[in-house]
């Protein structure tokens, strides 16, 4: 038997509370979590397979690889650039997984105001595989506009990422 890990949630984030939930995973056989882990902390590789993030840029002169409580921010799904901090960062060994967590955040008026968490999980599974999950809470009156859209824009476009995450770790373009 296999066990998969879960993500790690706050409490003001936990599935199911907040106004948006998305849940992308992919199992990819031929890739490590090392391979994909990479891409995924190294920002200045994000707009190379993902073309929903424009305008990174890291206010207090860090970056481009993400680290444990960097701030950061971020354009994407038309949002002007989000406010956002690595709340947790756990690179993947041996039997550990990768997890990777950020907080980001416009303010503004009551009906611009947007507080998400975006969570990764990377691990590798027997068999040569690697499990890739992303998940995202989004509380606020533009997360709960997502929410109503079908397809959800934000399910579509975390696939686009996991997707051209894997395409990146695998070496191949496009």
């Amino acid at each position: 038997m296999t066990v998969q890990n879960a993500i790690n949630w706050p409490e003001r984030y936990l599935p199911g509370t907040g106004d948006n939930f998305v849940s992308n995973e992919v199992i990819v056989k031929g890739l490590t979590a090392a391979q994909v882990w990479h891409y995924l902390v190294d920002t200045s590789t994000w707009e190379s397979y993902y073309d929903n993030v424009a305008d990174i840029s890291f206010p207090q002169g860090d970056g481009p690889e993400l680290k444990d409580g960097v701030g950061f921010s971020f354009g994407t799904f038309g949002f002007p650039p989000l406010a956002a901090g690595v709340v947790e960062l756990q690179e993947p060994a041996e039997g550990v997984p990768g997890r990777l967590s950020w907080t980001a955040q416009q303010d503004g008026p009551p009906q611009e105001r947007l507080h998400v968490l975006h969570a990764w999980l990377v691990e590798d599974l027997p068999g040569g595989r690697v499990r890739i999950l992303t998940q995202e809470t989004q509380i606020g009156q533009p997360a709960a506009e997502l929410a109503q859209q079908t397809p959800n824009p934000m399910l579509n476009g975390h696939q686009a990422w996991l997707d051209g995450l894997v395409r990146a770790a695998s070496g191949h373009s496009g």
